[in-house]
């Protein structure tokens, strides 16, 4: 099993030994969160009536200059908590009501995730979603096979100037097309019940200002790939500037109709069923609070 010892877990394998030192993800390999609750923003099948018992791990192998959650991905809010805590939190979660448990930037604690959930998937009950950035390796998605019942990555960018400039990571496409093909390997195709999703993967992409033919390039390669009911495509029209997107004035605005509903109106030659946003998702009213305690 992949391990913290020589980390390569996420596409940096930036190789530090994480029992003596934080990598790349600015954690160590003691599990770190900064919520755990339910939560009701997600898309429909996802949040249902009752909400996603959705847990946000601290740090981050990305760097997005424009990151919502940056006081968790970037400044380390949270609280460290053992293995067993996890297990433990999951299991409330599904006890408050939860149709799912929601793993929200799982990617740098995956090989202790793996170890959580192998003593209490089967007491859970309900699905694991794994709600991703979308930078990963394919090597530590298999570590989770049979774990993950739903994968919810983001495709950020298709062309490498712009996860360089935006994400600190120039090879990003590379990466995260990989792993949305790992991941439908996993899990086929989207399975229902009661109109809540069971099993299958839900693509996301965030529209940018100034980058719609990027989000076309994308949406091509997903329909290239891809048939229409193999995956679901969210696209997401919620972008904020935060964070330092004030340095990049080209993204320092929200997203216009027309950049929004020329992506949906592309996406259509493809057929892929999904979700679309409202613009008034574009609000720092959608961005959840963190906490550096009570999780013990």
């Amino acid at each position: 099993m992949m391990s913290t010892e020589c980390c390569e877990i996420c596409p940096r394998m930036c190789g530090v030994d994480r029992r003596v030192q934080k990598g790349f993800c600015r954690q160590s390999e003691r599990i770190k969160i900064a919520r755990a609750d339910l939560h009701f923003w997600e898309e429909p099948p996802i949040s249902g009536t009752k909400g996603s018992g959705t847990v946000f791990f601290t740090g981050c192998s990305l760097g997005c200059c424009f990151c919502q959650n940056y006081e968790i991905s970037a400044l380390n809010k949270g609280q460290e908590i053992s293995e067993k805590r996890l297990g433990e939190i999951f299991l409330s979660l599904r006890d408050k009501g939860a149709h799912n448990i929601n793993l929200v930037n799982p990617t740098h604690f995956a090989p202790q995730i793996a170890k959580v959930l192998d003593k209490v998937k089967d007491r859970l009950g309900i699905p694991v979603v794994y709600n991703s950035g979308g930078y990963e390796r394919a090597e530590t998605l298999r570590l989770l096979d049979g774990y993950i019942d739903v994968y919810l990555p983001d495709i950020k960018f298709f062309l490498p100037k712009l996860s360089k400039k935006y994400c600190h990571a120039e090879n990003y496409f590379e990466f995260a097309f990989a792993a949305v093909k790992e991941m439908f390997r996993q899990t086929g195709k989207p399975v229902f019940e009661d109109g809540l999703i069971k099993k299958g993967t839900v693509v996301r992409h965030l529209v940018m200002p100034s980058c719609r033919r990027d989000s076309f390039e994308i949406i091509d390669r997903l329909g290239s790939e891809f048939s229409k009911d193999d995956i679901l495509l969210s696209l997401m029209s919620q972008y904020v500037p935060e964070y330092k997107a004030e340095s990049f004035p080209e993204i320092n605005r929200r997203l216009t109709t027309f950049e929004y509903n020329s992506v949906l109106k592309y996406a259509e030659k493809y057929g892929f069923d999904g979700f679309s946003q409202e613009k008034s998702s574009a609000a720092e009213d959608f961005i959840p609070e963190f906490f550096d305690s009570g999780f013990e």
